[in-house]
């Protein structure tokens, strides 16, 4: 029985043949009848248990954290770390083989790979998986600026006339010249001598500082590639400036990273620009859609994917505002994206989640007209109506800010239920375009109604249980009170939204004014609010459940079932993701509680 053992089950695809081969050799096989305890809490395990047959639950008191099956191992924790935090119990007839403790710590000592899986903490795991897997364009966007060939540097004093300029990059093959002017350093490129000769009719001998530009855009030789492609993106730029240690060293081209980058993402600004009508961006949100497919089925991060993602997407809202707004709109207004979209945790695009701030009342046929043109056109495009209404057509989210400061004060003070979740939605807001300092005020005024108001804050943050039977704590049954079947799993409702919300309650009790989760995380670790142990786990487990969610989000995209989006099916997860899937889930459980009891919400 032992020679059928599956050394291609992670961990275990980690080990040498010649270990694999030490590892048969000490295998037992175990017999238990259901209802019997494998390993009882506190007890210290003395093998490392792999389910050939038959079903284990993982107990916490009465509630079972999970179900185990076969191919799935356990209890790691208690063989390395200590006794065991929770009881395993065979839920019905089970087979498992048992390998002894001391084989499975001598091979921990040996190998690396295979001594990631016991690691108590998520984020390690993961570091250790993406080592592992790290290829492709991820393996390409990790590279350093450095490792890229680039141009290098080339100066010229401002005085040199367009034409001597023009023959120097010639001569040299260079399209690109750094452009000294005193204190001032530009840039200039073959287009913009074209454009100052042929459309400026600049004479040739004018001065090369009149048709440079000196707001320079630049990338570190030490940054990687991944953070070159979205200042590329996010400043519609098709080349850097790359900085040494002492000043700018050349020049990256998108051209020098396409073939890097699958779909060149920097390309699609360009066209978002071009576009003169509302329907010619419709092409650009395929494009954008098409982007997200191509790098991950090459390999790359879900957070560079979701941050090339939402920084395309609020260049596309910002020229789709341009396009519809009438003018007393454009004049007066804010455009904000909220929710994922506003934090930058957005791949696949969903529901519709923008609204509008203006400086002053407009005319309200002006306004009318507005809010039809641009919800109207996200729609046609593919983002579908959002199902609690929070859209620039609804005037509840499309008015003066002096106005909407009053519904932002009625919902932090009205005991509604939906008063809540709107503040959340809010406070995950930014600016596309527009005047930025409208969103700053209100978001100041909310920060202010809530800050070290406790019965507010308490509120608040009940709605980290708004899918409290989403959790750990039933992971083949729990979520039958979400209408999901008893193999499947809400991610955003299990995981996603318990970490959002629960940093973003807590960013809002310090303060802190960051958007992404990530971000808000960080700064609370700073705070002191959260230890920085937690802080690591918040972000690697929500990493895991942005990366399965996707998986999820363009397999429900592929079948045309929307509905299913979030919804991932336990069994055809591989026993590395399940594995990662209870560790990233207790973290939730943790957060939660702490969440629970900082607000005393075991009162309401």
């Amino acid at each position: 029985m032992p020679q059928a053992f599956d050394a291609q089950n992670p961990p275990f695809d980690r080990l040498s043949h010649a270990e694999i081969g030490t590892l048969r050799a000490a295998l037992d096989i175990g017999y238990f009848p259901p209802g019997e305890p494998i390993i009882a809490t506190g007890q210290r395990s003395e093998h490392l248990h792999v389910v050939i047959k038959g079903r284990v639950e993982e107990r916490d008191g009465e509630t079972i954290e999970s179900s185990l099956g076969p191919k799935d191992t356990f209890d790691a924790r208690s063989l390395v770390h200590g006794p065991a935090g929770t009881a395993f119990v065979a839920a019905e007839e089970t087979l498992c083989y048992l390998v002894p403790k001391a084989v499975v710590l001598d091979l921990v000592a040996r190998n690396t790979g295979f001594a990631a899986f016991f690691y108590s903490e998520i984020s390690r795991k993961l570091r250790s998986y993406h080592r592992r897997d790290q290829e492709g364009v991820d393996q390409a966007l990790r590279a350093h600026v450095r490792d890229v060939r680039y141009h290098a540097a080339i100066f010229v004093d401002g005085t040199m006339p367009i034409e001597a300029c023009g023959h120097l990059m010639q001569e040299r093959n260079n399209n690109t010249l750094f452009v000294c002017d005193g204190e001032r350093t530009g840039i200039v490129t073959g287009a913009n001598l074209a454009k100052a000769f042929v459309v400026d009719k600049k004479p040739l001998d004018a001065p090369v500082r009149e048709v440079c530009h000196f707001d320079v855009v630049s990338i570190g030789l030490d940054d990687f590639v991944f953070a070159a492609v979205i200042a590329m993106t996010r400043h519609n730029k098709r080349r850097l400036a790359i900085r040494g240690e002492d000043g700018y060293v050349g020049v990256l081209e998108d051209i020098d990273i396409l073939g890097l980058v699958a779909g060149n993402p920097q390309l699609i600004p360009g066209q978002i620009e071009q576009a003169r009508t509302p329907e010619d961006l419709k092409p650009c949100v395929l494009d954008i859609q098409a982007q997200v497919e191509r790098l991950h089925r090459q390999g790359a991060r879900v957070e560079v994917i979701a941050e090339i993602t939402s920084d395309l997407n609020r260049r596309l809202f910002a020229k789709l505002f341009d396009l519809v707004a009438p003018p007393s709109i454009r004049a007066a207004g804010c455009l904000m994206v909220m929710g994922s979209e506003g934090r930058g945790e957005q791949t696949v695009r969903t529901d519709q989640d923008n609204g509008l701030l203006l400086a002053e009342p407009v005319p309200e046929a002006d306004l009318a007209a507005f809010r039809i043109a641009f919800s109207g056109a996200l729609e046609h495009y593919g983002f579908p109506p959002c199902p609690g209404n929070v859209m620039v057509k609804n005037p509840v989210w499309s008015q003066p800010v002096d106005d909407f400061l009053r519904q932002l004060d009625g919902w932090v003070r009205s005991p509604e239920e939906d008063g809540p979740m709107n503040l959340g939605i809010f406070f995950d807001a930014v600016s596309v375009t527009g005047h930025h300092e409208l969103l700053d005020r209100a978001k100041g005024a909310l920060i202010d109604l809530m800050r070290g108001e406790t019965a507010y804050l308490a509120r608040f943050a009940r709605a980290i249980d708004l899918f409290a039977g989403a959790s750990a704590g039933r992971l083949t049954a729990f979520m039958a009170s979400v209408g999901v079947g008893s193999d499947e799993i809400d991610v955003k409702k299990a995981g996603t939204f318990p970490i959002v919300h629960g940093a973003r309650t807590l960013a809002i009790d310090r303060g802190i004014r960051e958007v992404s989760t990530v971000r808000r995380i960080e700064a609370l670790v700073d705070d002191g609010l959260i230890g920085a142990d937690l802080g690591r786990e918040l972000a690697s487990a929500l990493s895991y459940f942005m990366e399965i969610r996707l998986r999820a989000q363009l397999a429900a995209l592929a079948t045309d079932r929307r509905e299913r989006e979030s919804i991932v099916k336990l069994g055809e997860l591989t026993t590395r993701d399940r594995d990662l899937l209870r560790d990233a889930l207790r973290v939730v459980k943790r957060f939660r509680e702490i969440i629970r009891n900082r607000y005393h919400l075991s009162v309401f």
